[in-house]
C-alpha cells in the first residue's frame, strides 16, 4: 500500500510523538510505501518561516533528515493532484489539506491523517 502522511502525522513521527496503533503498524509496515508530499514541506516552510511552527532545526535540514531516518520518501506536487482540487466539495478549508487530499484521490494514496473532516472526502484515511 501506498501510505501519504498529513502534514501534522509527519512532525509527530519526527518529533517522536505516538501515532495511533494502526497508523503506527501502518506506517512500520516495510510492505507500505510512505510519502510526503512536497505539499507538507512547504507548509512546513510556511509556517515555520511565519513564527508560528517552531523546529529544532530549519526545514530546510529538517526534513530531508528525517525523511532519510524514516525511510519515508519524496513525491512532487504534480498536475493531475493540482486539477483535482476542483473537483473537491468544499468540507475543508485549509488549502494544504486539500492538496494532500488531492493528490491521494488523484493516485490512490491512503492518507495517513488523524483530521476527522478528511475522512468526509473519497479517500481512504489510516489512523
Amino acid at each position: 500500500m501506498r501510505l501519504l502522511l498529513d502534514t501534522c502525522t509527519f512532525l509527530w513521527l519526527a518529533g517522536g510523538s505516538a501515532l495511533s496503533e494502526r497508523a503506527a503498524a501502518a506506517v512500520r509496515d516495510p510492505s507500505n510505501d510512505v510519502l510526503l508530499s512536497a505539499v507538507s514541506a512547504w507548509e512546513i516552510a510556511s509556517k515555520y518561516q511565519a513564527g508560528r511552527l517552531p523546529l529544532p532545526e530549519p526545514p530546510d535540514r529538517l526534513i530531508p533528515a528525517e525523511r532519510r531516518l524514516r525511510g519515508v520518501l519524496p513525491l512532487a506536487f504534480d498536475e493531475e493532484s493540482a486539477l483535482q482540487v476542483t473537483r473537491l466539495p468544499k468540507l475543508h478549508r485549509d488549502p494544504f489539506d486539500r492538496m494532500l487530499i488531492s493528490q491521494a484521490i488523484a493516485h490512490g494514496f491512503a492518507l495517513v491523517t488523524p483530521d476527522p473532516s478528511i475522512a468526509q472526502y473519497p479517500v481512504r484515511v489510516i489512523w
